[in-house]
């Protein structure tokens, strides 16, 4: 037991020091990285849900839930470490420096998307469309309360 709550500390204290020494445009690339993959699984969903309900396939569908729901618990918030509010990944981010000086509201909207984004892995698994297409809505709505506070808009 006390060897497992070691390593469980070390690897906490590796994890740690990892963050502290990763270069800001990194952080903002891989960032960058985690939510382009994530976007193409929605865009996937929405093909499936949306666009042409006739191609929904549940395999598919429950490896782009899974996908989307993994991204929300990576712990992709450590990628935004201070002074990524400015800089180039593989391109300029588009954070607000308002996401580093609201915790409270950063907290609202990261709990409210993995929240729905979990959900969505579990309908997912159902097979029933007719409900993923509901939830897929929710996670929509969750990614846009994020977007509308801390995210810069398009140029």
């Amino acid at each position: 037991m006390k060897s497992k709550l070691l390593l469980a500390l070390l690897a906490v204290a590796i994890a740690g020091t990892a963050s502290a020494q990763l270069k800001t445009s990194d952080a903002i690339k891989f960032r960058q990285s985690g939510y382009a993959f994530m976007a193409w699984n929605m865009g996937k969903l929405k093909g499936m849900l949306v666009d042409n309900p006739a191609s929904f396939n549940k395999d598919q569908a429950i490896a782009a839930a899974n996908v989307i729901a993994a991204t929300a618990n990576s712990g992709m918030g450590a990628l935004y470490v201070p002074g990524s509010d400015k800089g180039k990944g593989w391109a300029d981010t588009r954070v607000k420096h308002e996401l580093f000086t609201d915790k409270e509201g950063v907290g609202k909207v990261a709990m409210a998307f993995n929240k729905e984004a979990n959900e969505l892995a579990k309908v997912a698994a159902t097979g029933d469309a007719a409900a993923l297409k509901v939830q897929f809505g929710k996670v929509g709505e969750a990614c846009k309360g994020c977007h509308e506070k801390f995210r810069k808009e398009d140029d």
